[in-house]
């Protein structure tokens, strides 16, 4: 079984044109497609700077693009979830 020991940290995030780079408290940085979240890759480059690390650094949100993203979900690999229904 594989289990998370302690809860990541996040400190910083960036981005460049096809990634969310997030700074991690142990050192480690991790970088995620921006493709799995639909809505920080379609945002302005502003937009995707007004963002907020929440629960001393597990999470990350984004207010007005009304996004928000777990930092251990991205250690998994997993993206946004929400589904457009036709």
């Amino acid at each position: 079984m594989n289990t998370l020991t302690a809860e990541p940290r996040a400190t910083n995030v960036q981005f460049d044109d096809d990634s969310l780079w997030v700074d991690l408290a142990d050192g480690r940085q991790l970088g995620v497609p921006l493709a799995y979240f639909p809505r920080l890759l379609n945002a302005t480059p502003d937009q995707r700077t007004q963002f907020v690390i929440s629960g001393g650094g597990s999470g990350l949100h984004w207010d007005k693009l009304d996004e928000d993203i777990s930092v251990s979900s991205l250690l998994y690999g997993i993206g946004d979830h929400s589904r457009k229904v036709a």
